[in-house]
This record gives C-alpha cells, structure tokens and sequence, in this order.
C-alpha cells in the first residue's frame, strides 16, 4: 500500500480551497457536465472552462457516470431523498461551485494546474469503482484475451509520464491527503483489478454503498489470513473437493450435480456461521438449489456421509422418507445443531421442491 504522502509546502494551495474533492462529488460534477453539453452558457464560467479543456476520452468517460442512455429518468423526488442524495450532499454540491468559482478568477496557473489534477484524478478513481471489475484477473488459465478499457487508464484523462510522480490533493479519497497519480494508479489495479472484481455501484442505498466501499478500498480488497485461518480453509477445501471426486468415482454414471468449481463456498459459509454465532446468532436457515447441495448437507449441515451414500443408491435414509433412484437425495433437507466455538447454532437446510 502506498504511504500517506504530505508534501508539505511544495503545493501553492491549502487543502482547505479543495476540500470540496471527496470521491462522492464525482456524480455531481457528471451532473453538471450533463448540463454543459445541453447548454454551455447554463453553468459557471469556471466550470465551462474546466470542460472545454477536457479530450475526447475525459468527455466520454464523464457521459458514462451520467447513467445508461435508456434508463428512466422519471423518478420522484421522494425517491431521489432516498435512494440518489447523500444525507450532505446538498452542502457539498454548494461548496463544489464556489471553489470552482474561487479557482477560476484565480491568477495563479500552478493552482489551477492542481486543481484541474485532482479532479482528473477523482474521475479516474470513480471510472474504477464503476468499470474495475471489467479489468480483473479473473482468467487463471489466461484463454481469454484482455480487453482494452481505455476509461482506466490515465493518459485518458490527460496524465502524461512527466506527470505521474507530481503530487495530486485527493482530501482523504482512498484513505490519502496526497499521492502522486503513480500511487493512485497502482492502488486501483491492486483494489478493483486483482483476483476478485467488485462491482457495487449500483447500489441504490447511499449508506450500504458506502460502506461496501470503505471496507474494499480500505484494504485494497484483500485479507490477511493468520497460519490457523488458513489452515481452516484448506481443510474446508480439501473435504469438499474430496467428497465431490468420491461422488465421481463411485457413483461414475450417476445424475450428479456437483459443486466443482465452486468449492470456496464451504469455507465461505463456514466463515458466516461462525462470525454469525460470535454476533449472537442462534438459528441459520439455508435454502439453495441443487448444485452443491450434497456437499453443504454433509459438510455444513452435518448429515452423515452413510446416508447420503444410501440415497445414491435408491435407498431411504430415514424410513418415513420417499424413497427413489432419482434425484430425491437433493429434494431432501436436514436440521442439526453445530458448535463454533462455545457458540450453539441450529441450522436448517430447507426442502428443495
């Protein structure tokens, strides 16, 4: 992670002036450049000069925060208080205009240089949050070909070579006062384009989007896990690879609807139970479909191995239940109680019908 950089005294600003370039502004200038492009008159000077300086891949990008072309705009404003306004948006919508305003009678090029990067800077980290994933690893094998997604990449947004080590204010945006765009660059591909995408921008609920955020971008979406963490894992792993390659071998033939490929789920849900019971949860109750389901009944659920063998073989594993060679086996459901760590869970796996 890149350190916290200050640069003290070599900026010709105060972090005051800027203080109006928090990433959730980002929506708000695409607003206005919305208003721009129907009317450039409609906005302030300061504003129209800023636009009319961008290139044609900044313009493009700054449509594309504005929204899909065929959504529907029709919204109340009821649902606006809701779901779109952050609860200070107003006030920073209010402070943005009259430092943009303050910047463009400024006679100062150094501090119109810096306030023209970080708001560059700030459209870049918005076009990650909103396009990242698109550029995630997540092709271990490497068949298919990279996409070229040119809303990531600085030079679209105007940053040459000779501009990537000059400090940029970002006013706490990705958890830093100042960093250089190299920095910037380097945290988001860590963050959005890593082995895990994320995509949460869509999310209509201001505070759940937030928070999303926050935890992503605070650890540049990654877990330290301790040796015992990962040692759990590989357990959980090893025990639902096993089960399901068994399954093959012994039952070759037989209408299987397997969890390969999505192994990681064991130890996932494992990780929610028990973070569940150290919460204070007391019952779980799962309802999922086929695939996978014979694994969580035996891994998760604690239904014996034996039973589940029965059933393959057209037995009943209880004598009240149905009995068949079909699919039954995973029509079925199971309760049971499990300890995760002194903390008593009943779990339930509802019936499939």
């Amino acid at each position: 992670m890149a350190k916290q950089v200050t640069h003290a005294g070599r900026l010709p600003y105060g972090a005051d002036q800027l203080s109006f370039l928090s990433g959730a502004n980002a929506d708000f200038i695409a607003n206005i450049y919305a208003k721009y492009l129907e009317n450039p008159q409609s906005v302030d000077d300061s504003w129209a000069a800023f636009f009319g300086e961008l290139n044609e891949d900044s313009r493009a990008i700054l449509e594309e925060l504005q929204g899909a072309s065929w959504r529907d705009d029709r919204i109340t404003s009821q649902q606006k208080d809701e779901y779109d306004v952050l609860p200070d948006f107003a006030a920073e919508a209010a402070t943005v205009a009259k430092a943009a305003k303050a910047i463009a009678t400024s006679d100062s090029a150094d501090s119109r240089q810096a306030v023209l990067d970080s708001l560059r800077a700030i459209m870049l980290i918005r076009a990650y949050r909103v396009r990242g994933h698109l550029a995630a690893d997540l092709d271990p094998l490497g068949l298919a070909p990279k996409g070229k997604h040119p809303e990531l990449e600085p030079a679209t947004y105007g940053f040459t070579e000779a501009d990537m080590d000059r400090p940029i204010f970002l006013d706490n945006v990705l958890g830093l006062e100042y960093a250089t765009m190299r920095e910037i660059n380097d945290i988001l591909q860590h963050t959005y384009c890593g082995k895990i995408g994320v995509e949460f921008i869509h999310i209509q609920d201001p505070a759940e989007k937030a928070w999303l955020q926050e935890r992503i971008e605070g650890a540049q979406n990654r877990t330290e896990f301790t040796t015992m963490g990962k040692k759990a894992i590989y357990e959980r792993l090893t025990a639902a690879e096993a089960f399901e390659q068994f399954l093959q071998i012994k039952y070759t033939g037989t209408k299987r609807f397997g969890l390969e490929g999505g192994e990681s789920m064991i130890p996932a849900v494992e990780q929610i139970m028990k973070r569940g019971g150290q919460l204070g949860l007391k019952e779980i109750v799962v309802g999922m479909a086929h695939r996978g389901r014979l694994n969580m009944l035996t891994n998760m659920m604690g239904k014996p191995f034996t039973a589940v063998f029965s059933e393959f073989q057209g037995n009943a594993a209880h004598p009240d239940d149905v009995q068949g060679s079909g699919d039954v086996k995973y029509h079925l459901g199971t309760s049971s109680d499990r300890d995760f760590d002194g903390n008593n869970i009943h779990l339930s796996l509802t019936a499939n019908p």
